[in-house]
């Protein structure tokens, strides 16, 4: 690719083997001279650090702002309750409660307090660490335990994308609201499934919501193999590409169990790894095409 593209590898459902996919594509795209960088988007439990073993050099923890309130300057006028629309701050007679946890730092009770009696104060959310795994481009973050503060933590990590480079976002499971803050704003999505009746539930639910998002997509299909065909039909009934099959092999299941990259030790598969690649150079030809034609029009 000769310029940026940023590629989400995302699931509708947990052990799909996202992350199987997005670092033994990362570790093949670099072999073949790319530029690539790896972010780590699921910060509630990271693990492509396991199979890319990065030499972590830099660590940052990430803070938000929190409100902390100053009883012996408040007139308990209830401004702030009334403008949190989270819940996240409560005036109880002549006493202010802070539900940290709720807060999502917006500052309008800092701002509309008229005795200036709440100020905001930091709160440690998590950590980002940074490096690289041979060429490769390290990003992850890391959620600190009993923490929700997923979003802010992933939004913090997506700062760190380099818009030249070919970017793989490897995205928190499902379809809640981290998902969607790690794929906003992505170039294209890479869908993870397999060929079971939960897959296609969830895969559906993914689809979803990266149309609704207005995101091009393909799907991948791990495991290919077991289950049904139901998936494959799904996605010929949607119009939806099939860019990847990785068939249901014992040998493969042993190399991730092992913590190893599958690409290292499966020599077979490097082509079918190589080949998303070229996949997606087509599929951003085609997406560049289309915005090109978007600015011809709106130029007349």
């Amino acid at each position: 690719m000769s310029d940026g593209f940023v590629v989400a590898i995302a699931s509708g459902k947990g052990g799909t083997g996202k992350t199987t996919v997005a670092v033994n594509f990362a570790q093949m795209v670099c072999e073949s001279g790319r530029k690539v960088q790896y972010l780590d988007c699921d910060v509630e439990e990271p693990n492509g650090h396991i199979f890319l073993r990065p030499e972590i050099t830099a660590k940052r923890q990430v803070t938000v702002n929190v409100p902390q309130v100053d009883l012996t300057k408040c007139t308990a006028c209830g401004l702030c309750g009334e403008i949190c629309q989270y819940g996240a701050i409560l005036c109880i007679k002549e006493d202010v409660l802070v539900f940290e946890q709720l807060c999502h730092s917006c500052g309008g009770c800092v701002r509309i307090c008229p005795e200036g009696a709440i100020i905001a104060k930091s709160l440690e959310i998590g950590a980002i660490e940074c490096d690289t795994a041979g060429k490769i481009d390290f990003v992850s973050g890391k959620l600190n335990i009993g923490h929700v503060r997923t979003p802010a933590l992933i939004r913090e990590v997506k700062k760190h994308i380099r818009l030249d480079w070919l970017v793989i976002l490897d995205v928190p499971p499902g379809t809640s609201c981290p998902v969607v803050e790690a794929v906003k704003d992505a170039d294209f999505v890479l869908l993870v499934t397999e060929p079971t009746p939960f897959g296609l539930h969830d895969l559906k639910l993914a689809v979803e919501l990266v149309r609704q998002l207005n995101l091009s997509s393909a799907v991948a299909i791990n495991r290919d193999g077991i289950g049904n065909r139901d998936v494959e039909k799904y996605c010929q009934a949607q119009k939806i590409d099939i860019a990847f099959r990785l068939p249901d092999d014992r040998c493969i299941a042993e190399t991730y169990s092992s913590g190893k990259m599958i690409v290292d030790v499966l020599d077979n598969y490097r082509q079918q790894f190589l080949g998303v690649y070229d996949y997606l150079e087509r599929a951003k030809a085609k997406l560049d095409e289309t915005r090109r034609f978007r600015v011809r029009r709106m130029n007349y």
